[in-house]
């Protein structure tokens, strides 16, 4: 079993640079030509999907080796359901890249996957037996269908995002760039997550707490992040470490809030430090990248990606999770945190159908709604992960 685990890791870690290094070539696909045509696909963008299938291949290797080591299926917690997500996102690309041969798609689509991954990466990568409420047959099939609906989404939000930074003007402040810019700090700090948590575990940093649970028990959590924010009447056992600012209620995960405020914090940073650096916005930076871009064809392939992906994620996130729900307890619904936003997330992908088709909501506003529909999605995965407490906080 160990061998197989090494070798998971391994084939992900091969994935993962298979992805970076098909990014440069995507890169090198478009470059404008020297003569002014359209930009058409050349070797570059040819080599580049070869290399994305490549890692494509590994990741799906590390995904059923896992499986192999495990017993079940790798979706069980964050870190498998992460690197699945981040799969299927690559998965969605490579179809879309062979029907529209867009090699910017792969210019934005493969860096987020590698950021995804990364941050899947700072959670406990161990295998352990499932729980009780995880020991069915349907953690195959409703969180695999989630994460391959979720997975074509983003695709759509990859769309709408360089619609964006082709089409808003970059040389005046508005309300535009504004909110551009939050979309752009936003990724930033995931990569504040991934320093501040590497950064402090290889210090070795630890700080106990004993602490009253939701369930208003006695219990005990140990901090690997200077705690801003602690638990529930929480009391530091651990001599010489950070006091922390504000105890949280019960019902908030304190360990994963307080991460999510030091990634934040690291992001301001980052983000700032590129400005001062590059004295532009990054939708400034990263304009050049789309400068021979279609937007017609950018907003069909956003919309597209909408249509394929909506029903699968009524699906899994839906459909096959009340199931499993009145399975295993005994209710189709219970207003549990994840559930309540796999709802709002349904409802929001169902009113952009709703006014696309009946309203005609095209272009910039469509690109909008799918770059929205995506910060929901995320929100999804990290706040309420993260943060509040629910049935689904094993995961």
């Amino acid at each position: 079993m160990s061998d197989l685990v090494q070798w998971s890791g391994n084939l992900l870690y091969a994935s993962f640079i298979m992805y970076l290094i098909a990014t440069f070539f995507f890169g090198g696909a478009i470059r404008p030509k020297k003569n002014g045509q359209k930009q058409e696909e050349n070797r570059w963008g040819k080599i580049g999907i070869t290399v994305a299938v490549i890692g494509f291949i590994a990741q799906l290797g590390y995904f059923f080796t896992r499986w192999a080591a495990s017993g079940h299926a790798p979706v069980s917690n964050l870190f498998e359901f992460i690197t699945f997500f981040s799969m299927m996102l690559v998965g969605a690309f490579i179809i879309i890249y062979f029907m529209y041969r867009l090699p910017v798609l792969g210019v934005f689509a493969l860096p987020v996957a590698l950021v995804i991954i990364a941050y899947a990466s700072m959670f406990p990568r161990d295998i352990s037996p499932l729980i009780p409420a995880l020991q069915s047959q349907w953690l195959h099939i409703h969180v695999t269908t989630v994460a391959a609906g979720e997975g074509i989404l983003a695709i759509s939000f990859i769309a709408g995002l360089i619609y964006l930074v082709k089409t808003i003007d970059q040389s005046k402040r508005s309300k535009q760039t504004v909110w551009l810019e939050l979309i752009m700090y936003s990724l930033v700090a995931v990569v504040g997550f991934v320093a501040v948590t590497t950064t402090f575990t290889l210090s070795g940093y630890e700080a106990k707490f004993e602490y009253v649970n939701k369930d208003g028990k006695a219990a005990e959590e140990t901090f690997h992040i200077p705690a801003i924010v602690g638990p529930n009447e929480g009391k530091l056992v651990t001599e010489d470490k950070f006091e922390p600012i504000v105890d949280m209620p019960a019902f908030i995960n304190a360990k994963k809030l307080n991460t999510t405020l030091w990634s934040l914090a690291a992001g301001a940073l980052l983000y700032g430090l590129i400005r001062l650096l590059t004295r532009k916005r990054m939708g400034a930076l990263v304009q050049p990248l789309v400068k021979n871009v279609n937007t017609d064809l950018m907003d069909e392939v956003s919309y597209r990606a909408i249509l394929i992906g909506f029903p699968v994620f009524t699906l899994g996130g839906l459909i096959f999770a009340m199931i499993w729900a009145q399975i295993a307890w005994t209710r189709f619904w219970g207003w549990d945190p994840k559930e309540v936003w796999a709802l709002i997330t349904w409802l929001f992908y169902a009113a952009f159908l709703h006014l696309r088709l009946s309203k005609g909501w095209h272009g910039e506003k469509s690109a909008w709604l799918a770059v929205v529909g995506f910060v929901i999605i995320m929100f999804n995965l990290v706040a309420v992960n993260l943060v509040i407490a629910g049935l689904h906080s094993y995961a």
